[in-house]
């Protein structure tokens, strides 16, 4: 494989990793009663919440899970549009 293919390669794999954690973030559940956890919160899978937000905790991991998800599925279809596009 040329250089150039595994830089067109590692690139919709970074393009579609980003996007697909975009996606992910989007698509994470809500609460009823508190809406859906920050950004913050859903990356350290609420590692600082503290008090009466603690019972946000299981919903940040799920954020967190749904978002590592959609990345991991935004970089294999990244990588396999590469490689049909340079094919």
């Amino acid at each position: 494989m040329k250089r150039n293919a595994k830089n067109v390669l590692v690139g919709f794999g970074v393009l579609g990793l980003l996007l697909g954690a975009f996606i992910g973030f989007l698509s994470r559940p809500s609460s009823p009663i508190a809406g859906r956890v920050s950004f913050i919160d859903t990356l350290t899978r609420g590692a600082f919440l503290e008090g009466v937000n603690q019972v946000m905790l299981s919903l940040a991991e799920r954020s967190f899970d749904i978002m590592l998800i959609g990345a991991l599925i935004g970089l294999v279809v990244g990588v396999l549009a590469a490689y049909l596009i340079k094919r």
